[in-house]
């Protein structure tokens, strides 16, 4: 009966829905576990979504109205938590399914968390830092009724970063005069945030790579990786990976994508490399992000955009191992194809949930008063990622499932138990 709504919503997959696609897997992970169709009706949306305008005076003196999103998927466990985003084409849909994915995120790494999400839509890239602040602020006193550190607690996400969690928290603690470091993580190392915060979903990327290689019998030194994106997490993946002596045959950016089976030079990229991540415009001879993903190399790494891999592309990719660490950047079409073929899938509500442990580790040290040195952090990332890992993979070995719906299984479980418990199904 799954696999028959899976067939039938394929069509709908490839269109894209995230929060639809996101929905199946779900409701085949429940069925999985055996639990009643109650709790597919409480987990399949956010049991909390609002949405704001946010008036912001722009610096032509006129007013411009812009609208924001807070969605909380379950606080059964504890409080919500999950990043903010500021894009132009940021849906209602979006925020939503991506609150779901920060839920099964923190069941997979095993934190105290439900998974929240934000948005505003606009576009960061053409407003100036006065209006930027003014918008960031807007936003918490739109939302500030519930969120907090105990509550609901925010992060950076795409075209976010510690100085707009930096006017956000002064906002926040204009509001409630007490604990608002623990409001918003993401912040500056000198206003509370933590060592490591800034690489943390590289460096989860990182480790994920690191054991499926082993899975696969492959050594990181000298394996062909090709890494689509070369924004924040992106560049810090090129980064790490190459000075553990991967060669990195390709990376990209919105504009296209650099190959050379012999591998780029990163450091001379990283120099050449904008704000937003953009390098390909310094090169004549660049090829399609379309073409990147299908190229010959060991690992390929989507960290750019969702649906990017899909039934079109899936039967040219080449690699051995896809780990994304995007937001969807595999149909669930593409991920039956990719399976059939043998290659070994780390999802990203495990692969990129390096951001949200160490975001836990920055609320844990604000609550607490008592700061970690960066090594500490690290090792403790590392315990975590790779236990978490291993459970994903163990399972899908043991339930003969791909790791997506392993994953799935995992971070659904423990929402649907702490639900349970308190008696809301």
């Amino acid at each position: 009966m799954v696999i028959d709504k899976i067939n039938a919503a394929n069509k709908e997959i490839e269109s894209p829905n995230l929060l639809k696609s996101t929905q199946i897997i779900i409701d085949e992970a429940l069925t999985k576990l055996g639990y009643p169709k109650e709790v597919f009706e409480l987990l399949k949306e956010p049991i909390r979504m609002l949405t704001v305008r946010i008036p912001v005076r722009m610096d032509d003196d006129s007013i411009k109205v812009f609208t924001g999103y807070r969605a909380q998927h379950n606080d059964a466990i504890g409080p919500t938590k999950g990043g903010i985003r500021f894009h132009p084409e940021i849906t209602q849909d979006e925020v939503k399914a991506l609150s779901i994915w920060m839920s099964l995120k923190a069941g997979i790494v095993d934190l105290p968390y439900g998974g929240g999400k934000g948005g505003i839509v606009c576009d960061p890239r053409v407003m100036s830092i006065r209006e930027l602040e003014r918008l960031s602020r807007g936003y918490v006193r739109a939302i500030s009724q519930i969120v907090g550190p105990t509550k609901d607690i925010p992060a950076p996400d795409v075209f976010t970063n510690s100085q707009i969690m930096s006017w956000m928290m002064d906002e926040y603690s204009r509001i409630r005069e007490f604990d608002s470091p623990g409001f918003i993580t993401g912040k500056p190392i000198v206003l509370g945030g933590s060592q490591g915060r800034e690489s943390s979903t590289a460096k989860g990327v990182v480790i994920c790579i690191e054991e499926a290689a082993k899975k696969r019998g492959i050594t990181i030194q000298g394996a062909k990786i090709a890494i689509q994106g070369f924004g924040n997490a992106g560049s810090y993946l090129a980064k790490f990976l190459y000075d553990s002596g991967a060669k990195i045959v390709g990376i990209s950016d919105a504009y296209g994508a650099l190959y050379d089976e012999n591998g780029l030079d990163i450091p001379y990229l990283l120099d050449k490399r904008d704000s937003f991540g953009v390098v390909t415009k310094h090169f004549k001879n660049t090829i399609t992000n379309k073409e990147l993903l299908v190229l010959p190399c060991d690992i390929l790494v989507p960290a750019a955009i969702s649906n990017q891999i899909t039934k079109e592309n899936a039967n040219q990719i080449k690699a051995k191992i896809i780990v994304e660490a995007a937001n969807g950047p595999t149909t669930l079409e593409a991920n039956n194809i990719l399976t059939q073929k043998g290659i070994l899938l780390v999802p990203d509500v495990l692969a990129s949930a390096g951001g949200v442990t160490v975001s836990y580790f920055e609320w844990v040290q604000n609550n607490l008063g008592y700061y970690w040195s960066e090594k500490e952090v690290s090792e403790k990332l590392h315990k975590v990622m790779t236990e978490a890992f291993e459970n994903v993979y163990s399972t899908a070995i043991k339930q003969n499932v791909n790791m997506r719906l392993a994953g799935y299984m995992i971070g659904v479980r423990k929402i649907a138990e702490a639900s349970r418990f308190r008696g809301w199904i």
